[in-house]
């Protein structure tokens, strides 16, 4: 087994099979193209391509005020249109441009909203996917040609565990250096 953060300090820990065809496309500290935005992960099955994206409003150091903004962001949409929407067109054309293209894409969006209560997290989640595939398939004034992204889904990390039962997900805050006489570990 494989495991991966999306970045050192995020909590959610996915485990993944060493066979499992994975990579991240959201790498930091690499040269990528300028004004792109890419998902976290991209995952090859057989018949499709995954690209993942992981926002966790939940993390354990978020302040409520934070939470309480980025569920506001999430109700009117401007997650969508700003940050998911983009990241599926880049990431899929980035791929397209490196001839990764040879399979459908799917765009699984992973909310890590647990530290909500569950009637908010529903009411959250209503309608996100339809809104979600509306928004990729038709960012101007008239839809892409072009069905670049074939199907969405948008899960929770309790629902992430059900839907993809040999990839198991759960959050585990990252260890912190120890600190010994003022100097790091």
């Amino acid at each position: 087994m494989q495991t991966y953060r999306a970045e050192k300090t995020a909590e959610l820990l996915f485990n993944f099979p060493d066979g499992l065809n994975w990579s991240e496309l959201d790498k930091q500290n690499v040269k990528l193209p300028v004004f792109m935005k890419f998902v976290d992960l991209v995952i090859e099955r057989e018949n499709d391509i995954l690209l993942i994206e992981i926002k966790d409003p939940s993390h354990s150091r978020s302040q409520d005020k934070d939470r309480n903004a980025y569920l506001k962001r999430l109700s009117d949409n401007s997650v969508l249109t700003q940050e998911l929407t983009p990241k599926a067109r880049d990431s899929y054309l980035y791929l397209h441009l490196m001839e990764r293209d040879g399979k459908p894409f799917k765009f699984v969006v992973l909310l890590g909203l647990d530290a909500f209560d569950p009637e908010r997290q529903k009411a959250l989640m209503f309608g996100f996917k339809d809104r979600l595939l509306a928004g990729i398939r038709e960012e101007s004034f008239e839809a892409w040609k072009r069905k670049h992204i074939a199907d969405c889904v948008v899960l929770s990390v309790e629902s992430w565990n059900q839907v993809f039962p040999d990839w198991p997900l759960y959050r585990e805050p990252p260890t912190a250096p120890l600190a010994l006489d003022g100097m790091l570990q």
